[in-house]
């Protein structure tokens, strides 16, 4: 049963998480690089990287800034009364050292495993094998740890994370029942003051199965004296055959709970073998079905291995699973799995509170008990062990208000003001254009320089055509900006998507900034400043009650071939995003200090110095035009990599409509001006070329994931 704090909220039930190493970036960058190397080499190289960049200043920082996940209170529930964030855990198997903890927390986890903790440190430096077919990891030494005095300095010292603790206490190999009793003793006055919980392992000692239940039931009372309020949950061995299992649920119901392990012995040594594919999780349905059917529902069930995707975690909760563990499936589908379980999670949880309530007679804003919310949603989603009981739910598409999550805001509320202001730059690059296109200069500009069109013209044929051709890119940029804004405004702002407003206020916050790079080139533009002037309050009144809420569209379930598909697009996105972001500072620092670049003055066939005693202004209105485009292109590549990073959900197919419209004005002036007006240098428009081919790159890998029709929905998993 769940039972969370009681936490209310009104509104906006959305806390902010975020998570590091996306699978984007994992699949397509590390994991291949990292499968070259030795499974110990590989696991202690990506813990030392990002546990050593969780823990230098803005580390932490960079880390979320990766990934982007909310933690809605929809999540929150208790494992054997202990308040979790989430029901998903890490075992403690695969960081047994805690090198990365810090930065694993950040993954959407609720909760960690520490251990097997024996009484004294067991060290193992031989080959940590990967099985790949079977997606299994087979560790020499099933009982490596750092023993209970580092463990306990480590956690005394700080973790860097709030999650809870739960420590699995295992006897020394070899132990009697007698001996390992006495090791139990030591490790609990040792490490009781830092648990949150203990799990007792001693079903895969190679003891008679009577002598290792009295063993654990002696373990457990020293455990309740000891930590007192304390839950004890016992440990099942993966290889414990479903009739021993039945066998030992007399003594398993004294317990607060059972840990079905992910590890599996092999027979006559210390090697186990985590993970094992399809047969693997077929055993722990089985097992929690049993589990759950004979402890009820006040014991905690705990499904550690067999989940490498969504769909198996949606299975083992449905099955009536407390919680799962995440170990093998981190290694082979990548960080992002606690987020995508989560979010499947969620939207099951969300879609049942909206079926169970007749949304018409609610008022638009209603105060709801978040426990009461997971509490119901739980006991509905993963209580019934026969799938033919469970509840039968209709998936939805486009969900109605709830307590969750209210109807959608009026135009006027704040989502519309972003529209518009998405709508004014796309106008305004449309204007912009035009006038690059036709007179290039205002009148402004000609006042400002002293000097006529003409006189531009007899000086040098080629200057008019630069600085039409800085003012054609920044107008497609504009145009870019624009559709972003209106985009995102119009399918995220709209339907409270976190993600969505944090790409857009920042990329505003960012275009609106570079407004002042005027101050580096001494020459201010009315009509710039105008433009801004009329933009700026739409911006604000955007901001006006904003409330987030979960995703309305069901997140794929499936590492399949769509999805990883997919994950080379969004790379190529993000690097696309990327790149444009350097590109934009790299010209706005430009053009707020040399100006050009030597392939510039090349075209022009003239000299900066030339230029200067022509004309004093010329510069300078030249440095206006590179620092404004530089600013709105970092300004679009704000929202282009926070879309790209955050955004790229299954079926959401107006983010690749809008990164086919919103890149198409921004290339199409960028190499179509060059081509006109001759400036062709292959080195200067490199960089576009590249632009251009990552970012067809992504529009062709990601259209079946984000635009088709594939996929396995919530609804199908609960029959499972």
């Amino acid at each position: 049963m769940c039972r969370g704090k009681d936490t209310r909220y009104t509104g906006t039930i959305i806390q902010k998480r975020r998570r590091p190493m996306p699978d984007w970036s994992y699949h397509t960058l590390f994991k291949p690089l990292l499968f070259r190397l030795s499974g110990r080499r590989a696991r202690d190289l990506t813990l030392h990287a990002i546990g050593g960049l969780s823990r230098i200043p803005g580390g932490t920082f960079v880390i979320r800034t990766m990934g982007h996940m909310e933690m809605s209170p929809l999540l929150a529930s208790e494992l054997a009364g202990v308040p979790i964030a989430c029901p998903v855990g890490l075992s403690g198997g695969l960081d047994p050292h805690g090198t990365a903890h810090k930065a694993l927390a950040q993954f959407g986890l609720g909760f960690i495993e520490l251990g097997p903790v024996t009484v004294r440190a067991v060290q193992s430096h031989a080959s940590i094998s990967r099985m790949t077919e079977e997606e299994a990891i087979v560790y020499p030494d099933g009982y490596e740890n750092d023993g209970p005095d580092a463990i306990a300095a480590r956690l005394r010292k700080g973790t860097g994370h709030r999650l809870p603790h739960f420590v699995r206490l295992r006897p020394m190999p070899g132990s009697s029942p007698r001996e390992a009793l006495e090791e139990q003793r030591e490790l609990l006055f040792k490490l009781a003051p830092y648990a949150a919980g203990f799990t007792l392992d001693g079903l895969a000692e190679g003891w008679p199965t009577a002598t290792a239940l009295a063993y654990l039931t002696e373990v457990r009372q020293l455990a309740e004296a000891a930590a007192p309020g304390k839950p004890v949950l016992m440990y099942v061995p993966r290889q414990l055959p479903e009739e021993e299992l039945r066998a030992i649920l007399d003594t398993a119901r004294s317990f607060s709970g059972v840990v079905l392990g992910d590890a599996q012995r092999e027979p006559g040594t210390r090697r186990e073998r985590v993970g094992g594919g399809a047969s693997l999780l077929s055993a722990q349905l089985s097992k929690v079905r049993l589990l759950r059917k004979s402890l009820g529902e006040r014991s905690a069930v705990v499904a550690a291995g067999g989940v490498h995707q969504p769909e198996d975690a949606l299975a083992l909760l449905a099955a009536g699973a407390t919680s799962v563990m995440l170990h093998s499936g981190l290694v082979y589908a990548g960080p992002g799995l606690p987020k995508r379980i989560n979010e499947a999670i969620l939207y099951d949880r969300f879609t049942a509170r909206v079926a169970s309530i007749d949304a018409e007679a609610l008022p638009y804003d209603v105060s709801v008990d978040a426990n009461e919310q997971a509490s119901n949603s739980r006991a509905s989603v993963v209580t019934s062990s026969d799938p033919s009981t469970a509840p039968q739910r209709r998936e939805i598409s486009s969900f109605p208000p709830s307590p969750a999550i209210s109807s959608t805001p009026s135009f006027w509320a704040n989502w519309g003001w972003m529209s518009l202001l998405g709508l004014g730059m796309m106008i305004g690059g449309v204007l912009a254009w035009f006038i690059a296109a036709t007179t290039v200069l205002l009148p402004y500009d000609e006042d400002f320089l002293g000097k006529t069109r003409n006189e531009i013209i007899r000086f040098n044929d080629h200057l008019l055509h630069f600085m039409s051709h800085d003012r054609i890119t920044l107008a497609g940029t504009m145009i870019s900006i624009g559709i972003f804004y209106y985009q995102l405004a119009h399918h995220g702002l709209r339907y409270g998507l976190h993600w969505a407003r944090t790409a857009v206020i920042s990329s505003c916050v960012v275009g609106f900034s570079s407004f002042f790079l005027y101050l580096g080139y001494g020459y201010f533009d009315p009509l710039h400043a105008a433009a801004a002037v009329v933009l700026l309050p739409m911006l604000l009144l955007t901001l006006r009650g904003l409330k987030d809420h979960p995703s309305r569209k069901p997140p794929g379930l499936r590492n399949d071939r769509i999805w990883l598909r997919a994950q080379w697009g969004q790379c190529c996105f993000v690097i696309l995003g990327f790149g444009l972001g350097i590109g934009g500072l790299t010209i706005s620092v430009v053009g707020i200090t040399e100006v050009f670049v030597p392939s510039d003055l090349v075209y022009l066939g003239v000299t900066s110095s030339e230029l200067s005693a022509w004309s004093e202004t010329i510069i300078p209105l030249i440095a206006h035009d590179r620092a404004g485009f530089g600013g709105a292109l970092f300004s679009l590549a704000v929202a282009i990599t926070a879309s790209a990073l955050w955004g790229v959900n299954q079926g959401e197919g107006w983010l690749w409509w809008t990164f086919l419209w919103g890149g198409l004005p921004g290339f199409i002036a960028g190499i179509f001006v060059h081509a006109h007006i001759g400036y062709t240098d292959f080195v200067h428009l490199l960089p576009v070329y590249i632009a251009v081919l990552l970012y067809l790159a992504g529009l062709y890998l990601t259209y079946p994931y984000l635009v088709g029709k594939g996929g396995t929905s919530v609804t199908a998993v609960r029959s499972l």
